[in-house]
């Protein structure tokens, strides 16, 4: 259903996830798997990962409406002995990012913000 924002009410249902949400959904999904793919090569046990993308609408340069950034916030959490530094944790995220083909393949600016805890 798209978003009320865009179709009145009754045509569209508050609820459901718009095409909008899953296009911001899509590429917090693609950077989560990439991300825990690097950690894992790296040696490290992801313990938990929570992340709160948010996506903007807004005129781009040819004044449609369009998503013009994405900025993903992931926050990770680590177990075991061997524990990243925060340095190591910005650097597998910038490598999930240019690995994502889904940010790879969109015009949008694609940002990635990890929230270091």
């Amino acid at each position: 259903s798209s978003s009320p924002h865009v179709v009145p009410l009754p045509m569209s249902d508050p609820a459901a996830i718009d095409p909008e949400e899953a296009f911001v959904a899509s590429l917090a999904s693609c950077h989560l798997l990439w991300f825990l793919s690097i950690a894992a090569k790296h040696g490290f046990c992801v313990d938990s990962y929570a992340d709160h993308p948010v996506g903007i609408m807004a005129r781009n340069a040819e004044g449609k409406l369009a998503m013009t950034v994405v900025t993903l916030r992931p926050e990770v959490h680590f177990s075991g002995d061997r524990q990243p530094m925060p340095a190591d944790v910005r650097a597998m995220h910038q490598e999930a990012h240019e690995a994502c083909f889904i940010a790879n393949s969109v015009r949008s600016e694609v940002r990635c913000e990890p929230r270091l805890g």
